[in-house]
């Protein structure tokens, strides 16, 4: 793969990568070069090793759940091809028609700010989090663009150390994924940023549209819930103040298996999942990232064509982290409102196809496998909303910290 080849804006993307290329695994790794022509600014903040690194709270944009597209196009089915439609804005990901061949152009992008403590577990992350908005759509194969932004906080001799084992796991997790990165972006400022662009051109037949849930069908989930819980908990282990309030209810042991299993997740492709989408006919899904389970799943029932209600009766959650989030006062796991990033699907199956799907899904054929979740089924007609504190019960028990539905 020559990649560094690659000149103009994509140059210094490709350079970062070229530092990898031939690493076996992040031990193994060539330093990459450094911003030696870069006079750090004074921040307000600094990097204190690779774990001290933080966002500045007023620079994150907060925008309400529940986010739909345009009303003209959400229902009525206006826009370029009335049997092939355009979704934006709320959805996963965008699909524009082409005006020639039938085809059309999906693409999505993201990107975020450091969230875990090892650089290249942060680059795989980064990598399945964009991916997972195709994998939504049923879409396994697209090309693929890498926003890289370094600290100016970080040393030289973090960036070195730093940025390598960032576009390393990007770049495997890029490769396990079957695509690879063609181009890319560079930049400093005062935060440190990893994302990416993911394209696809494809034919109708390639990819499902979230529109078509029906009465009957049932939800899967493809991942446990509770990162945000875990990645904070690991945080609060040295925050006395925060920890004080939870140390009764879950061990630093536990924190630990939490946080290492929660990277895990973060890391894992859902690759599997969006091919067996096609499979077992799936007619709608979404991931679950910022806005929570409940955010996102009150935006994928406002997509369908017919009038559903997808009421969650069962959580998977990462282990004490339930008691956790209800410890803190924090989150709202139980009630479907806590955070998630690179997240789990949330698929709407045939009623008859949801299990063989749950079975397939842990089979080893597809590697290592992994458990899905059976959370509920499709119900007639609009279901008003309960408020936040009432719907812990309706979501899961108030002691429950894994499904109490497990596929198999």
């Amino acid at each position: 793969m020559a990649e560094a080849s690659v000149t103009g804006v994509c140059g210094e993307a490709m350079a970062a990568m070229a530092a990898v290329e031939g690493s076996s695994s992040p031990a193994g790794l060539t330093l990459g070069r450094s911003f030696s022509n870069y006079r750090p600014l004074d921040p307000s903040w600094r990097l204190t090793g690779f774990s001290g690194c933080k966002v500045p709270q007023e620079t994150l944009l907060k925008l309400p759940a529940g986010l739909t597209r345009p009303e003209a196009s959400q229902k009525t089915g206006v826009g370029p091809s009335p049997t092939f439609p355009a979704l934006g804005i709320g959805m996963d990901s965008c699909v524009i028609p082409l005006r020639r061949g039938g085809l059309s152009l999906v693409q999505t992008t993201d990107c975020f700010y450091r969230l875990v403590e090892d650089p290249y577990m942060m680059g795989r992350t980064a990598s399945a989090n964009v991916l997972s908005d195709l994998y939504a759509m049923g879409i396994t194969e697209c090309d693929m663009l890498m926003l890289l932004s370094v600290s100016q906080s970080m040393s030289e001799e973090e960036r070195e150390k730093v940025t390598p084992l960032m576009v390393k796991g990007f770049r495997d997790s890029t490769e396990e994924g079957g695509t690879a990165v063609t181009c890319g972006q560079t930049m400093v400022n005062p935060w440190l940023i990893i994302g990416r662009v993911a394209t696809v051109v494809c034919q109708p037949n390639e990819f499902i549209t979230p529109d078509s849930a029906v009465v009957g069908d049932v939800l899967v989930l493809t991942k446990p819930l509770g990162t945000q819980v875990a990645v904070s908990a690991h945080q609060w282990l040295d925050n006395p103040e925060r920890w004080n309030k939870v140390k009764m209810v879950v061990s630093r042991e536990q924190v630990e298996l939490a946080y290492q299993e929660a990277m895990l997740n973060m890391a894992t492709l859902n690759r599997t999942a969006a091919g067996l989408m096609h499979t077992f006919n799936a007619h709608a899904a979404t991931d679950i990232t910022g806005f929570g389970i409940l955010g996102h799943s009150q935006n994928l029932e406002k997509q369908q064509r017919k009038e559903v209600s997808f009421v969650i009766h069962n959580l998977p959650i990462i282990a004490k982290m339930a008691a956790v989030s209800k410890a803190s006062g924090r989150f709202g796991l139980l009630q479907g409102t806590s955070a998630e990033t690179s997240g789990e699907l949330l698929i709407c199956l045939p009623r008859e196809q949801a299990a063989r799907f749950c079975s397939e899904i842990i089979s080893s054929k597809y590697g290592e496998g992994h458990q899905a979740w059976i959370l509920s089924i499709v119900e007639k007609g609009i279901i008003e909303v309960l408020s936040r504190g009432a719907t812990a019960a309706a979501l899961a028990p108030d002691n429950s910290n894994v499904s109490s539905e497990p596929c198999s």
